[in-house]
């Protein structure tokens, strides 16, 4: 007898293979490593807030320090978080605007001035960096920037004075701000606070053992164009 013919099942489609997907795509943001661009643009906007004061040279020195520490995108975010311009170290910021003194240019090598049993001045009309560091051994450093051309706005001197002293001299007419101790010995700042907010900032830290470190403005001595600002500002 023959067999009843089956009906044939229609063959079941075959199931796709599940797409790939990196697991980058998985991972949420804040949990991204950070790129050596994204450490710089969160030290760029904590630079911004010291030279508007909005961070003491402690705060400032303490973010900076966990900016280059951190592992993640998520690690740098808080550093910004209570800033302007802190959309995340990948956000973008408002291009900079001229100053008073001068176009800002870009961060040149850092200035080194050393004393050892000798004497180390630096005056008169010359470019400032945005960083220069200062050591004095049984010796003298004199930085006077009453004649300075400032290139951009923040300006910061690391001071050390062992058996020695560090002098600095700043026109009156900007913003000097620091901080340092001293140990048997003087470490002086004569804080001041410029009245024309796009004034450059000078922040002086660092330490002074049996010996001194002092910052203050030099009466009578002022920025140049911030001067001939001021005297068209008034009409004469």
């Amino acid at each position: 007898m023959d067999l009843e013919k089956q009906p044939q099942q229609p063959a079941a489609p075959a199931t796709p293979p599940a797409a790939r997907v990196s697991p980058a795509e998985f991972a949420p943001a804040d949990s991204l490593r950070a790129s050596d661009a994204d450490r710089d643009r969160t030290a760029d906007i904590l630079r911004e807030a010291l030279a508007e004061g909005r961070l003491t040279a402690d705060e400032h020195a303490e973010r900076v320090d966990l900016v280059y520490r951190a592992k993640t995108v998520g690690e740098l975010q808080p550093l910004v978080r209570d800033l302007p311009a802190a959309g995340g170290p990948a956000g973008a910021r408002p291009a900079p605007q001229p100053y008073a003194y001068g176009s800002e240019v870009p961060d040149g090598p850092t200035d080194n001035l050393v004393a050892v049993f000798s004497s180390a001045v630096r005056k008169g009309r010359w470019r400032v960096g945005a960083r220069t560091n200062a050591f004095s051994l049984f010796g003298s450093v004199e930085i006077d920037l009453t004649e300075a051309l400032f290139g951009q706005r923040l300006t910061v001197i690391n001071a050390t004075s062992i058996f020695g002293s560090v002098e600095i001299r700043v026109p009156q007419n900007v913003t000097l701000r620091g901080t340092g101790s001293g140990f048997l010995g003087s470490f002086e700042i004569r804080a001041a606070e410029s009245d024309d907010p796009e004034a450059p900032v000078v922040v002086v830290n660092g330490y002074a053992v049996l010996g001194s470190v002092e910052a203050k403005p030099k009466k009578g001595k002022f920025v140049a164009d911030l001067q001939r600002r001021l005297r068209k500002h008034l009409g004469y």
